[in-house]
Order: structure tokens, then sequence, then C-alpha cells
């Protein structure tokens, strides 16, 4: 026999690597390497500590899995010998499963030896001793349903306890996930971390403004802030928006039910904080880009080219000459239509300075007459038709499903319900659930807006106007974001809504306000508003 020796522990639960089964282990394979002529290979280490056998995490990502993979590419020498305390140690997922694992490892000419009866598993051992194989396949049933008892215990134990939380009779402690890195377990209570807690709101704090998760990521690191014990990253920005734990729930998942539990940790938001968080989040528009001179209106869904209907995209030509103050030169920062390189849309200039457009933007916005004048009195009217027809379309769906459940019942008393008829139930159903999401959505934007007043509003734009004109990054991200809130749409016309009678020069950009009306306004190539009307033009 040619080859090395590896050792693999596992152990689910990392308190029992304080035991010795991993020295029982260890000193056993080298015993067996020197009995056999073989050198144990202690380069790699070969242990997974937390991993559940039973839902092969081991494998997904831990170091069995890397195990296999080099047997798979060929790295692992034929004649090796992988040691383990037992068969149970390699795996505990369905027989079948579990039985293909070790067939993949024997195959590749690698002998597996268990510690626990010192029974050797190889391909001439298997063909010469067959009820070897058949033996493994009973030790791998055993292992299986121990730990589909023991999930399934657990599973009914941790539901009893949410329930018990819900109804008020349980306030202990729910072992199942992870609880947020800004808490802490102190005396069986959780209490906030300070200086994590600085992190988690000044992060928060920077999407509602604008921010990217990337740009939000660079200011954590360089004010010396971290979430967590692994530092500032991108993607713990979207997960830490959609973590109803800032609200101080715990959300538990068993066996297809979620669970909810209210006041598990000490809040960091309201509901109505909570409820404009998912409001950002939802429209995903509120973010800046990562340009050095955000974009106020482009990148948000909002801007359109009057001509051909697609989006219009900012693009920011920074390898010229910057004007002496370090910016970018106003016919350097450009609005082009998204088709414009292959000609879909003929109406030129295809390209045009959005300097103007933001501008005369500005301007508009920081007078009260005007805002008043975009969202004609009543600014909640569109939201609430939203609300309205979302809520006729789930009631709408869930007559169907009802009917057809009728369908399926009464096919059923007859002698069996068609196929079709199973088909649909889960179209109509995946459809229900997509109108309950949009439903949210439009109760999340319907509730946000009843607690913003447009007192004061024309004096946030006023603020920020400055700062635009200076490129400061702060301030237009800031005004990004005033845009997102106030706009539906925003439609430009290059050349005026009728190019043939405009004269060279003149931009008409049509403003919609969120459960507002249409404003057409018509400004030059400076920004200057030459002239401002009502449109009864509507866009969804």
């Amino acid at each position: 026999m040619s080859g090395l020796v590896y050792s693999y522990t596992r152990f689910s639960d990392p308190r029992q690597a304080k035991g010795t089964s991993a020295e029982r282990q260890a000193a056993y394979a080298a015993r067996w390497a020197a009995e056999h002529g073989l050198r144990l290979d202690e380069s790699l280490t070969l242990q997974d500590e937390g991993l559940s056998a039973y839902h092969q995490r081991h494998v997904k990502s831990g170091a069995l899995g890397v195990f296999l993979a080099a047997v798979e590419s060929g790295k692992v020498p034929a004649g090796s010998v992988l040691v383990v305390e037992g068969l149970d140690r390699l795996s505990r997922a369905e027989p079948i499963q579990a039985q293909a694992q070790l067939a993949q490892i024997v195959n590749a000419g690698i002998t597996v030896v268990t510690a626990s009866d010192g029974k050797a598993y190889s391909r001439e051992r298997l063909k010469a001793n067959p009820m070897d194989l058949v033996y493994s396949l009973l030790v791998m049933i055993r292992a299986h349903e121990e730990s589909d008892t023991k999930s399934k215990r657990v599973k009914a134990a941790i539901s009893k306890q949410c329930e018990g939380w819900l109804a008020g009779t349980f306030r202990g402690i729910v072992r199942n996930g992870k609880d947020p890195a800004w808490t802490r377990l102190v005396d069986g209570k959780f209490e906030l971390v300070p200086e994590r807690v600085e992190a988690v709101r000044t992060a928060l704090d920077l999407y509602r403004r604008g921010y990217s998760p990337r740009r939000i990521t660079l200011h954590l690191a360089n004010e010396g802030l971290q979430m967590t014990d692994s530092g500032p990253q991108s993607l713990q920005i979207y997960r830490l928006i959609q973590q109803r734990a800032l609200l101080g729930e715990k959300e538990i998942a068993v066996d297809g039910t979620t669970y909810r539990l209210p006041g598990y940790y000490p809040a960091l938001l309201t509901p109505a904080e909570w409820d404009d968080l998912q409001a950002v989040a939802h429209s995903r528009v509120r973010r800046a880009g990562k340009s050095v001179v955000p974009h106020l209106i482009t990148g948000l869904r909002i801007a359109v080219c009057g001509y051909c209907g697609h989006a219009m995209v900012g693009q920011n030509i920074g390898t010229r000459n910057r004007r002496a103050d370090g910016g970018i030169h106003d016919g350097h920062r450009r609005l082009n239509c998204i088709t414009y390189k292959n000609a879909d849309c003929t109406i030129k200039p295809m390209t045009i300075s959005v300097a103007p457009i933001e501008r005369a933007l500005m301007t508009y916005c920081s007078d009260m007459l005007n805002l008043q004048a975009l969202y004609g009195g009543d600014r909640s009217s569109g939201p609430r038709a939203r609300v309205a027809a979302a809520r006729a379309k789930l009631a709408e769906l869930t007559q169907q499903i009802e009917r057809l459940t009728d369908a399926i019942l009464q096919a059923g008393a007859d002698g069996g319900a068609p196929l079709t008829f199973a088909r649909r139930a889960r179209s109509l159903e995946a459809e229900q659930v997509e109108a309950e999401k949009d439903l949210s959505a439009a109760e999340r934007e319907l509730a946000a807006l009843a607690r913003v007043d447009l007192a004061g509003a024309d004096a946030a734009w006023q603020r920020l106007a400055e700062g635009v004109e200076a490129q400061d990054y702060d301030a237009r991200v800031r005004a990004r974001q005033l845009v997102a809130d106030t706009f539906q749409r925003i439609v430009i016309y290059r050349a005026g809504v009728r190019p043939t009678e405009t004269p060279k020069g003149i931009i008409e950009i049509m403003l919609v306000a969120k459960g507002g009306v249409g404003r057409l306004l018509q400004i030059n190539a400076q920004g200057q508003l030459l002239a401002a009307e009502a449109t009864k033009q509507q866009w969804e």
C-alpha cells in the first residue's frame, strides 16, 4: 500500500472539541500509519467544528468538502487512507447520499478507516466482503435516523418556544440562528454594544441619505467603525437593511413557518423608521453611484427620453481638463439616451450637458409655489390609488384561488383533478405572493408619504443648491435623494417636445411628482427657466 494517511474529525457542536476524541483519533491515525508503513500527512488539517453532517454543511463549506474536491481532482494520491472516528463523522445525510459519498472516496482508490471499530473500507475489501457494504449502509441509516429524530425534536422545541413567546408565556432564549452583532447576552438578557450600535446607526443614516453600500463601507472604515468582527463589507449593508432585528424582532423559520418574536432584542428603529427604511430599500433608487460627481437624475429609473421612452443615462468625461477648483466642466457631464450608440432614437442631439437640467431643477424646486403646483394639492392621491389597485388585485387572485380550490375538490370527489388544475393553482399562488409584496410596498410608500409635509421642503432644496453647483459629493447625494423622494418620472426632451418648431438650444423637461401632476419646464442651455405649464400627461 502506498500513499498518505489523513485524519478527519468533525464536531457538530464546537464545545465537543474540548474533549479528548480529537487527540485520541490523531494518536490512532499516527499509530495506524506507522503499523502500515505509511506517512501521516500533518500539513493538511481536516477538522470541522460546528458543521452539521445531517445538513451536509461540512461538505458545502467545510474541510471535508475541500478533501472531496482534492480527491476528485486527483490531488490526493491513490492508495491513501482517510481515518475517521466513525462513518457518521463522514455523513448523516440520507443513506443513499451518504453511501454515494463513501463510494466517491473508495472509487478514487482511497481507504476509509474507522477508529471506533478498526474497520477499513476499500474497493478491494468491499469486493471481497460485500457484507461490509451492507454494514456501512446500516450504520448510515442509523446515523441519519438519529439525526432526523433529533432534528424533529429540536424543531418542535423551537416552535413551542416561539409560540410561547408570542403568547407571552415564555421569555427565555431561543437557540436558533445568529444574534445581531450589535447585541450581547448578559445574565440572560440582550444588551446593546455601543460601538457596534454607532456603526449600524451611521450605516443606516448614510443609506437613507443615498450613499451606496460601497461608499458606506469606505466611510465606516475611515471612521474606524465596525458592525461585526469581520470589518465593514458591502454585503453587510444589503443584509442589514432587511434585518427585522433592527425593530427588536427575532425572525425564525421552522418547517415552512416563520415566527417573528417582538421585543426579543433592544430595538434600534421605531416601526415608522423601519417603514421608511423598507421604502428606500424596495425602490432601490436612493443609493448614489460610484461616480466622484454623482448625477442627480440618472440611475434612479426615473429619467427617460421623451422621444423613445428609453432610460436616460449619465456620463462624466473625467479625463479631460478640469475646472480650476478640480471639478468637471459642464460640457463634460453628459446626459444621453441609452439607445444613442445604436441610433434607435433618431432625434438629435443624442447627448446634451446635464448641468442646465440639474441647475433648472434645483432652482425650480427651491420655490414653495412651484412645489405646491407640482403636487396639485393632494400628494397622497397617487400612492392611495396604488394601494387600492394592489388590494383589488390581491382580492381578485384570492377569489380565483378559492374557486380553483373548490373545483379541484369537486374533481377529486368525481374521480381525480386534472394536472392542469394543480399547475394553475401553483401559478396563482406565485402571483398572490407577488401581489402581497406589491401591496406591502404601496402601503409603505403611503405611510412614508403621510409622515412628510411640504412645509420646509423648499428650504431643503435651497440649502443644497450651492453645494450641488460646486459638485460637492455629500450635497449631490442628498439632492439625489430629494429627487428620488419627489419625482415619479422626469421626461427629457433634448430638442423640445416639438423639435422642428423649437428654437435651437432649448430643452424641455416634464416633471411628474409622486402623487402629483405633470409640469412642463422650458429651459435654455444655461439652465434658466423660460416657461412652466401644467400638463395632463401621467406616467405609471
